[in-house]
């Protein structure tokens, strides 16, 4: 390969918050009498409740979330549309989801990196908060990486904002026209 680009993500084991929040909802999921071991005629309760809980948690900025909802009324109002509205997925899709990562950890390959590597990041991103100083000390061990980081504001999203292009467009287009081409 001659890029690579990886998004919201740490070098490293899952590990600290970004696991215990994982295993809270997996935990919060299948405790619930609803669920019967996967074995669910309708999606179990817990399962909304662990879904909505996670994505305010782990996803939408510290900065959005205090425009979005600066008073105790906003906050509920949206809390309740996130737990009224519709949703598409499975409680075990999900479970799956979740526990597939309980033993991702790029970090013992990072030295055998070849590629131009350019690591983006969101400074505010609550699974991967970047005040860990884990993604730069683990960039170093990657010859040619090196690191985006967006700057937090009421417009970025977390661990959401690198779903918008706008953000890292033009760090991507520089990647990609910089990069060797690598002989087939």
């Amino acid at each position: 390969m001659d890029a690579l680009v990886p998004m919201a993500s740490q070098p490293t084991e899952m590990s600290s918050r970004n696991w215990m929040m994982r295993r809270l909802i997996i935990d919060t999921i299948r405790t619930d009498p609803e669920w019967k071991d996967g074995n669910y005629t309708t999606q179990p309760k817990a399962f909304r409740m662990a879904n909505v809980f996670y994505g305010i948690a782990t996803n939408g900025g510290t900065l959005a979330f205090q425009q979005m909802a600066p008073t105790r009324e906003l906050a509920d109002k949206l809390l309740d549309q996130r737990l009224a509205a519709p949703i598409a997925a499975d409680a075990n899709d999900f479970l799956y989801q979740w526990d597939s990562s309980r033993d991702y950890n790029p970090a013992p390959g990072l030295d055998r990196i070849k590629a131009a590597l350019l690591a983006i990041n969101s400074a505010d991103d609550e699974r991967n908060p970047p005040e860990t100083g884990i993604l730069e000390r683990e960039l170093k061990r990657v010859k040619n990486g090196r690191l985006y980081l967006i700057p937090a504001s009421a417009d970025t999203r977390g661990h959401g904002t690198t779903a918008n292009a706008r953000w890292w467009k033009a760090q991507l287009q520089e990647l990609l026209q910089a990069a060797p081409r690598r002989a087939m």
